[in-house]
């Protein structure tokens, strides 16, 4: 195709530099954990191929400690291609390649570049037994399931903040509502539980996530998934280092310790990228559980005077240019943000992974895009789960005096009284407390329905949220 012109500092070599020139779309490159897995994993070639007898030690234990400061995020700045480039991600795969040859032969003494007489080739030592239809999809599920355990991590502490703020605040009752209206009492510390029970969920979501993306490696198939040109053991072999390389990241299906696994069926781990799909929805989910938390909050947090005012959510910058004082719920409109962008993102992966558009035939061709939205969204919902917890979460506090004062106004709690005097005759005197301007207690007293006491003990409102201890 013509000479190339490369930098002089670059590690890269010609086919990178060509790439450059062809993709200027996006004008940034991969996220930097696909660069680090494509480490992890020529690394991992590299041992396999050392192994099975393909690779000379000389040059395995080059390639080895090159891969490994590729892995460890030393030379991110040599890998330009932007994401939006060939959809196999090939020239990814030979930006990785030509890197680490440099490096490699730079190690043995022959200088910073890729071709070097007795030295290491990028596509006959640092790819060898690989193709870059192998090899872009492993990396994806290497950096998914890397990216994913820092996610767990995060939704762990999420959870177990929310279940602090359950317990410290199980013995505050306030009204609950349903359809926006008001309903029963609801314990405090029986809502903030239900919060830490959906991101216990969405903790599970990622735990499953990380099983999906890591037990289905492509490595091993090569071209088109049939295997030609690599040993019928290296893509076991690549799995396992990685495992040992990587220990805790992959979680199998029956102990948490787990492992990367090759994929059953190599021709469906290239043409298709089922798995994937299947696990951005399960982020889509998490997205979704978040923004209900945080969508609750800043209503209950309304106000100060003229809202729901439940919660007094901590001030952590002024809300307005123009209203002197004025502070909004800006932390849960990150959160909510998060999730319009991570639900989007479901839509680039759906759209990346259907028939007809990324999978055709042997091989799936929207790759790069694929897991660039993929890690976009783990990346931000790590993030904004790390800050809902520092700067909501650690200074939220309850308006025990405002719960108190909707509880007495609310109409709703004459459902306690309801199997004593009827569904029929509550709602008449739901109406009329309404229409006078009354509470429930100080109606149903003044026109003397039950005594003095089985009305108080009725109307207490924490026995109502707790019918196990109501007669």
């Amino acid at each position: 195709m013509g000479e190339m012109q490369v930098p002089a500092t670059a590690l890269y070599g010609a086919s990178t530099a060509r790439a450059v020139e062809n993709f200027p779309i996006a004008n940034r490159p991969l996220a930097p954990a696909v660069i680090h897995a494509f480490g992890h994993l020529k690394a991992a070639c590299a041992q396999a191929n050392l192994n099975l007898g393909k690779l000379d030690n000389r040059l395995a234990t080059a390639i080895l400690a090159a891969a490994d400061e590729v892995a460890q995020g030393q030379h991110d700045s040599h890998f330009p291609v932007d994401v939006y480039q060939t959809g196999s991600g090939t020239s990814t795969n030979m930006n990785a390649n030509e890197v680490i040859a440099s490096l490699a032969n730079e190690k043995l003494g022959l200088g910073a570049t890729t071709k070097a007489e007795g030295g290491v080739h990028p596509n006959d030592h640092v790819n060898m037994g690989q193709s870059s239809n192998d090899t872009f999809p492993t990396a994806m599920c290497i950096a998914a399931a890397c990216e994913t355990a820092r996610l767990q991590a995060a939704l762990d502490r999420l959870e177990d903040a929310l279940a602090a703020k359950a317990q410290q605040w199980d013995g505050i009752v306030k009204i609950g509502r349903t359809h926006l209206m008001d309903a029963t009492p609801i314990r405090v510390g029986q809502v903030f539980a239900g919060y830490a029970s959906q991101i216990a969920g969405a903790g599970q979501h990622a735990a499953m996530i990380r099983m999906v993306v890591s037990s289905n490696l492509p490595i091993g198939g090569t071209a088109v998934g049939t295997g030609i040109n690599a040993h019928p053991e290296f893509a076991t072999i690549v799995a396992d280092t990685l495992t040992e390389r990587l220990a805790g990241i992959a979680v199998s299906d029956d102990d948490d310790q787990g492992g990367f696994l090759e994929a059953a069926e190599h021709t469906e781990a290239q043409a298709a990228k089922d798995d994937f799909v299947e696990s951005h929805g399960l982020l889509k989910t998490i997205a979704v559980s978040l923004s209900k938390i945080a969508n609750d909050i800043r209503h209950l947090g309304s106000g100060p005077r003229c809202g729901l005012g439940e919660l007094n959510l901590p001030a952590i910058q002024p809300g307005s240019s123009i209203m002197p004082g004025k502070v909004n719920p800006v932390i849960c409109e990150s959160v909510m943000q998060v999730a319009c962008r991570v639900i989007g993102n479901d839509a680039t992966v759906t759209m990346a992974g259907m028939g007809g558009v990324g999978s055709l035939f042997e091989l799936n061709v929207a790759m790069p895009v694929m897991i660039e939205a993929f890690l976009e969204s783990v990346s931000l919902l790590t993030n904004v789960s790390q800050v809902f917890v520092d700067k909501l979460l650690a200074g939220l506090e309850v308006n025990e005096e405002r719960c108190a004062e909707l509880l007495d106004a609310s109409l709703m709690t004459i459902t306690a009284l309801a199997p004593e005097i009827g569904y029929e005759k509550c709602a008449a005197l739901a109406k009329q407390a309404h229409k006078e301007n009354k509470t429930i207690k100080q109606l149903v007293g003044e026109l003397g329905l039950m005594a003095p006491e089985r009305l108080a003990e009725l109307m207490n409102y924490d026995r109502m949220t707790r019918p196990d201890a109501v007669d």
